[in-house]
């Protein structure tokens, strides 16, 4: 009866672990807090009041100094005699300007090729259409980037992205020219893909990260890895070392990459950075909800070490010096000590087969022993950030066209939409509109970053 107890009560532990997790002291997105108010923050308050602060450079809108065209009011008659004015020259102009777009309308051009005979040698000479121009009704590349904006960038359905084009342009394009059009995208964009790829297999820091996708009614997962320049999606029906083994990326990468301690990372023989966002929130769940007082000592101390990094990095400064390295770590093996002694391991039962599971804050802690070399990897690394927002940043977008539109009904869309997105991530963090990209993606000329490395 007494192991019954011990064994329920330890199960009602678990329970109430689950219940009070949320997204301010766990893994948990916000989406999941549903209506509970979490108002707590890992960031420190700052002095600054609210708003736009001194030196701030405001967007008014501004005249231009040649607008595309100009109406001039005139004046007809004088309003106290009445007499006309039409002859008068202005002794002055006040002006006004008003930004607008035109009325959307489809312009359609025509091409026409001609055909001449030699008088001389009697052959028949046809001229050759543009490059591009295949059929004899089509819809052009501005087009098709606009359409595929909406798509693809702004993650509106098929359905509506048809209901767009129809209202602002009065074409009707039927859903499958719209995945035709996807499919020709799929195809131009495959160089630029395998150049990211070997661009991030020579990086000196990479992010990783990835989440759930349901593709085909089955759970995969959508892998990211990416710098500030560079970004590779790819989905597959697993999570671990298979998926990232047919990525391609880790298996030859030699510098550090960033995650959030998924354990099949560190099976590369690469160097490692943790993501200190996930610590920082276990350790104020072990605060908040466990009563363990070392832990906010320890969110301190990341939070102290990322600020002295911060501060050195904004005064030029490539690195830490070795005596404060060692202050910080002589603290942080004494702060680990002493929680590792107030959270022994839990030994097994002898009436129950397996090893006895670990609370979160022992685990938590085992994993601040073995890998401290990730978790301090920004320390001794100014070019390692601190959290791994750069990936999950990236994947953000993927989560939102899952609320949009649902799943991925294909292995083959999923492929589609993952280097599609890629392409255009990838062109927006090189200062490059999506619009632009796509558009010289149709023209047959797709952007493709230069690499930073030595060839």
């Amino acid at each position: 009866m007494a192991a019954a107890v011990a064994l329920l009560e330890e199960r009602v532990t678990q329970l109430e672990e689950q219940l009070k997790q949320d997204s301010h002291n766990s893994h948990k997105p916000p989406s999941s807090d549903e209506f509970k108010r979490v108002t707590k923050s890992t960031r420190p308050p700052s002095k600054r009041s609210s708003g736009a602060q001194d030196g701030h450079k405001g967007t008014t809108l501004e005249m231009v100094s040649t607008p595309h065209r100009s109406l001039r009011h005139s004046v007809p008659a004088c309003k106290a005699c009445g007499r006309s004015l039409r002859t008068v020259k202005p002794s002055a102009l006040d002006r006004r300007q008003v930004f607008d777009i035109p009325a959307p309308r489809l312009e359609v051009t025509e091409h026409q090729c001609e055909t001449k005979e030699c008088p001389h040698c009697g052959v028949t000479t046809t001229a050759s259409f543009p490059s591009g121009v295949t059929k004899a009704t089509q819809y052009g590349s501005n087009l098709k980037s606009f359409a595929m904006y909406l798509m693809q960038y702004q993650l509106i359905p098929a359905q509506r992205t048809h209901e767009a084009l129809e209202d602002l342009f009065g074409c009707s394009i039927a859903e499958g020219s719209l995945f035709n059009w996807i499919k020709e995208l799929h195809t131009t964009l495959k160089t630029h893909e395998q150049s990211v790829k070997e661009q991030l297999r020579h990086e000196s820091v990479i992010h990783a990260d990835e989440t759930g996708m349901v593709c085909e009614q089955k759970l995969h997962w959508l892998h990211v890895t990416s710098t500030k320049r560079l970004t590779s999606y790819a989905l597959h029906p697993k999570r671990g070392t298979k998926a990232l083994n047919a990525i391609g990326i880790l298996p030859e990468f030699q510098g550090t990459v960033i995650h959030d301690s998924w354990r099949p990372y560190f099976s590369y023989a690469c160097a490692h950075g943790v993501c200190n966002a996930h610590i920082i929130r276990e350790l104020v769940f072990a605060f908040e909800e466990a009563r363990q007082p070392w832990a906010n000592d320890f969110k301190e101390l990341l939070l102290r070490i990322n600020n002295r990094v911060e501060r050195a990095r904004s005064e030029g400064k490539g690195f830490l010096l070795p005596r404060t390295l060692h202050h910080f770590e002589r603290q942080y093996d004494r702060l680990l000590s002493r929680a590792l002694r107030q959270n022994p391991r839990q030994r097994g039962s002898p009436h129950r087969r397996g090893r006895k599971k670990q609370t979160k804050t022992r685990n938590l802690l085992e994993r601040l022993r073995d890998y401290r070399s990730a978790v301090l990897a920004f320390m001794y690394d100014f070019r390692v950030a601190f959290t791994n927002n750069q990936a999950e940043r990236d994947l953000r977008m993927a989560k939102v066209k899952q609320k949009i539109s649902g799943t991925f009904r294909s292995q083959a869309g999923a492929a589609m939409f993952c280097r599609i997105r890629g392409y255009i991530s990838t062109a927006r963090k090189n200062t490059l509109s999506a619009f632009d990209a796509l558009s010289n993606a149709f023209l047959g000329d797709p952007f493709i970053p230069q690499p930073l490395f030595a060839e």
